[in-house]
This record gives structure tokens, sequence and C-alpha cells, in this order.
């Protein structure tokens, strides 16, 4: 099992969703760096659940506890350990239909490549609660980032059918939502989200949404031409979080309609000094390497799997079809709580090309001036 991602900053992460706690372990970052932990927690209240019929009402605090590399609130530059328990489980529910694979779910794969010692306790270590760790890792990063200049935005740009306003063209980035707000850009079109997703959830079903996250102040010249490129290095961060099934940087799957005329971004000079783009069709990178211009990248994630429909499945001990009714507590739909899951991986992801570019004292001391001309 592969639990660790990163070269020069590294993340890994433990536990399984009814287990005691789930954690992650941070290396690579220099000593001094500040951690707030306010922000940690505003993080942290973004992804959880608040029992409202619009996530699961399975809620917990989410308190982040640091085991190691941080004192009086700065990196130590060794390992930073964290971990978040896990106060409200109810495994009682999963233990009813535990020979049942659920459609959607890692049910048949775990079992096939773990051989039934996987914890299927609330889908175990496949489980979204994972996440909770990664958005605690990640909003370290995402300060880190804060002190380079460099921001990450990710608003729900469309949810159960319901878009949000686009992105500024200018290139700058809308505020953050108030914590565990819906991160949108237009604030109106929460509602009709909100009662897209409760009427899914009365009939027993769930739905899907596109995130989109936008990357301001990160230097051209960072990334590699092909395997540690940006897009993916991300990529392989976004498919890392449970149900996200596509991802596209710029114009994405647009670009097959396009002509080459269209689909170039001229080159022009800045009123700073700076090369910039006229469009920003590429995304801000240009040969897996960044350009100066804002990231800009879309993630689906499809509807949750767990609903309570009926559904036709494999009892699989018995290896005989079956029926299944899902017992348990679910959510309608992730794509509100799933923005702050890819806002912290994102940093995470940049963290590490910056980290692999600049060395780990830029991330203390700022990026070198002539990257930033």
């Amino acid at each position: 099992m592969k639990n660790t991602f990163g070269s020069a900053v590294s993340l890994t992460i433990f536990g399984e969703s009814h287990g005691p706690a789930v954690g992650a372990v941070l290396d690579g970052l220099a000593a001094g760096l500040p951690v707030d932990a306010d922000f940690v927690a505003a993080c942290m209240d973004r992804r959880r659940a608040r029992g409202d019929g619009l996530s699961t009402s399975r809620t917990e605090p989410d308190r982040v506890e640091f085991l190691s590399g941080v004192v009086d609130g700065r990196t130590t530059g060794t390992p930073l350990t964290l971990v978040v328990q896990n106060t409200n489980t109810r495994s009682g529910d999963y233990a009813k239909t535990a020979a049942l694979l659920r459609p959607g779910h890692a049910d048949y794969t775990a079992w096939v490549k773990y051989e039934g010692y996987q914890d299927a306790r609330g889908g175990g270590h496949f489980s979204g609660r994972i996440t909770a760790a990664a958005v605690a890792a990640g909003a370290v990063c995402q300060q880190v980032l804060a002190g380079l200049g460099v921001r990450v935005y990710t608003h729900i740009a469309r949810c159960a059918g319901v878009n949000d306003a686009p992105l500024p063209d200018d290139g700058s980035l809308p505020e953050e939502a108030a914590p565990g707000h819906f991160s949108l850009i237009d604030p109106a079109r929460e509602i009709p989200m909100q009662q897209a997703i409760r009427a899914a959830g009365a009939a027993g079903d769930s739905v899907g949404g596109i995130l989109e996250t936008a990357v301001a102040g990160l230097p051209a010249g960072v990334g590699e031409p092909f395997f540690d490129s940006v897009e993916s290095q991300l990529a392989h961060l976004m498919f890392s979080i449970p149900a996200v099934k596509g991802v596209e940087f710029g114009a994405g799957f647009g670009f097959a309609d396009l002509t080459g005329s269209a689909a170039n971004d001229a080159f022009r000079m800045g009123a700073d000094g700076r090369v910039v783009t006229a469009t920003n069709r590429n995304g801000g990178v240009n040969g897996g390497i960044s350009n100066g211009m804002p990231v800009v990248f879309r993630t689906v994630v499809k509807p949750t799997p767990s609903i309570y429909k009926r559904q036709q499945t494999v009892d699989y001990p018995a290896k005989a079809d079956a029926d299944l009714v899902i017992q348990g507590r679910h959510d309608p739909c992730i794509v509100p709580r799933a923005a702050v899951v890819q806002n912290a991986l994102t940093a995470f992801g940049l963290l590490d090309l910056l980290t692999v570019r600049y060395g780990t004292l830029a991330q203390k001391h700022g990026l070198p001036k002539a990257e930033r001309t």
C-alpha cells in the first residue's frame, strides 16, 4: 500500500474511518515556519459535516493534535505529525451488510487486494474520512505558500446542475467563503444548490459536481517537463481524493474544438516587466512548467456512491447475486466539503514542487528575487 507522496516535501497519511484516529506526517518543512492553529481549525471546520441534510449526520469536532514537529507555534524542522480523533463511529451499521459489495465503492477491489483482512468499517482506509488528515497537513502548506506570495483558491463551479459565477477574467481571486459555508464566487447560488442536494437526499439519492481551483502568485519555471510536471503532480493528487473521476487544466477538453490559433496564448510584456500571456487557455502551464500566469484546473466529483435506494450487488463470501439497501450515515453530496480538500492537496503539491526548485530555505526566506520579475 502506497501512503506517501512527494519528493522534497512528503506527505504520509494513516488511519481508518472507524479506527481511533486518522493522521498525517508532513516531512521536509524548514525550521521556524509559523503554524497558525486557528487557520488550521478554520480549514477543518470547512470540511466538517454538520448533520444539516446537506452532509452526513456523522458530526465530529475534528480537532487537530500536533504530536511532533511544532513547538510554540513554529515548525522544528523535524517530521510534523498530526492526528484527528474519530469520536462518533457506528460500526454496527456496516456489520449488517459487510458481505455485500457496495456499488461504486472499493469493497470488491479491497477484497481482492487485501484478501479479506481490510478494515471494512465505514470504508476503512478508503473512506473520505481520511481527507481530514490531508486537510490539516495541507492547511500548514497553505500558510507556507502564503508567506511566499502564493494563494490557492477553490470554488464549486457546478453542483447538482447549478452553476457558480465564473472566475474573474483579470486573474484575481475572490475571498474565501466564511468557514462552513459553500465555496462560491456568487453566494446567491448557494440556496439553489442546497435545494437540489436536499431533494436528492430526500429521494435516497446523491449528486455530484465540479470544483475549480486557481493558483495566483506561482512564479514561472516551477515543475518538470515530464513525470513531475505541474499538471502530472496536481492530477496525481487530485485523483487521490475519493470520488474525483476527472481533471482538466485551462481549456481542458474544450481544446478538442479549437484551432491552434484559437488555442495558443499570445505572449506579451506586462506592465511590471514580466512576460505574461494575453489569454490563459493553457491554465498557467507550458511544457509541464509554470509560466507565471494563474494555474487553473477543474475536477469532477462523482455522486456519493452510498445511496439509500435498493441496488443490485453480490454477496462476496457466498459468491451469489443479492440486493443491497445501504445502512449508516452518508453525504447526499460531498462537493461542498471536498473544496477544502482540493485546496489542501494543491497547496501540498505546489510546496513540494517549489521546494524541489528552490530548496527548503526558500520556504522561510522567500523565493529568489530574479524569479519574481
